[in-house]
């Protein structure tokens, strides 16, 4: 009868193999470094993140920053294209406007609301809980 052994340790880059012999750890394509750039979250970088009603039928998202350093990582980020708003908030994209401001460093997002303010199965009157999507934005 034969044993076979394998060497149990966790290595992040490495692959297990286990044979007759004394265990070898062998490179996995699949744990290659990623190539991708860092990710910064939204809530990381801006100071608030709010939504409010502009009138029953529209909802605007506020986000304001730190420095410019965020603010301008934020304009350029594909995550706050209306497009990608859109998508986030089940919107049509010719529906939402993102409107940077440069001297307050903000950029102010609208969109129409899913159901009018007061109407019956709206749960925010208000529209001040509808920020939640944006928390988990990454740009």
């Amino acid at each position: 009868m034969r044993f076979f052994t394998c060497n149990i340790r966790a290595a992040k880059s490495v692959k297990q193999t286990c044979g007759p012999s004394s265990a070898r750890l062998l490179p996995s394509p699949h744990d290659a470094p990623r190539k991708d750039p860092p990710t910064v979250k939204l809530v990381d970088i801006a100071k608030v993140i709010r939504s409010k009603n502009a009138g029953p039928t529209v909802l605007t998202l506020d986000l304001l920053f730190n420095d410019d350093a965020g603010f301008k990582l934020a304009c350029a980020s594909p995550a706050l294209t209306p497009d990608a708003i859109a998508k986030l908030y089940s919107q049509p994209p010719a529906k939402v406007q993102v409107l940077p401001y440069p001297p307050a460093l903000a950029i102010k997002i609208v969109m129409p609301r899913r159901i009018v303010s007061g109407d019956p199965g709206d749960s925010d009157v208000y529209g001040a809980q509808q920020h939640g999507p944006m928390l988990a934005v990454e740009l």
